[in-house]
């Protein structure tokens, strides 16, 4: 019962991550049609934030990026993202072997980029991402070693 209701949680997490990412990419879409400079400078001067200051700055690259962004190939990787979000927690949530391995790999992918983040980046919330990722894995892995005795021992 407490596998089950973790694997649910973790399809929970991951149709969220789908939904944030579905959410970013509309917003991205909308702020298309708009000066996105205008409205960086305008979020960085209501906070008064230093316009040369690290995350203000990136805000303003990027905001300079928009407009020449190639939509089509931004629209193709969302909904592959958003795709295998959604496709991890419906298989996790059916326990589905196919949903245990999707989400154990995709989550493994991450890892050597945490850790190369923690140490060029060194923070309590790097530790904590890298943690929990690798906590996941782990569990599915797990998972999938039990599932994967269970069924020679049915056979």
């Amino acid at each position: 019962m407490a596998t089950r209701r973790a694997l649910h949680a973790i399809a929970a997490f991951e149709a969220l991550k789908g939904v944030a990412a579905l959410a970013g990419i509309v917003g991205v879409l909308d702020l298309m049609h708009h000066d996105a400079r205008h409205l960086a400078i305008e979020l960085i001067g209501r906070f008064g934030l230093n316009p040369y200051a690290r995350y203000p700055s990136l805000l303003l690259h990027y905001a300079d990026l928009l407009p020449g962004a190639d939509v089509h190939s931004l629209m193709f990787l969302a909904v592959i993202y958003i795709s295998v979000r959604w496709l991890e927690a419906y298989g996790l949530w059916k326990d589905r072997a196919w949903g245990e391995w999707l989400a154990a790999l995709s989550g493994a992918l991450y890892i050597p980029f945490e850790l190369g983040h923690l140490v060029h980046r060194t923070s309590f919330i790097s530790a904590a991402v890298l943690v929990a990722n690798v906590c996941v894995v782990g569990f599915l892995a797990k998972q999938l070693l039990r599932r994967h005795k269970d069924e020679a021992i049915h056979q």
